[in-house]
């Protein structure tokens, strides 16, 4: 299981560290607007959106093969069930 380490680098923007066997990855994160209000998520618990939105994405992919820098609105792009899940993961 990996650990995951996010710091608030800026408004809606985080720096998310994953640290697994494999070692530890680095990430840029910004959390857009559109996302939550498309969603009707809060806007009171960046930290943990973001949290949900890496363990969803470390379900399905190596640390190592997500992308550095990324908008979480890009990972529908990949995954689309993502924005149907999340909220429910936030409940």
């Amino acid at each position: 299981m990996a650990d995951i380490g996010i710091k608030s680098t800026g408004p809606r923007e985080f720096r998310v560290a994953v640290r697994d066997p494999e070692g530890e990855t680095s990430h840029h994160v910004t959390v857009p607007e559109g996302l939550l209000e498309r969603l009707d998520l809060p806007a009171d618990n960046l930290e943990r959106i973001v949290r949900e939105s890496f363990e969803f994405l470390l379900e399905r992919e190596p640390a190592s093969s997500i992308m550095s820098e990324f908008s979480l609105d890009v990972i529908s792009s990949y995954f689309p069930e993502y924005e149907e899940e999340l909220p429910s993961r936030l409940s």
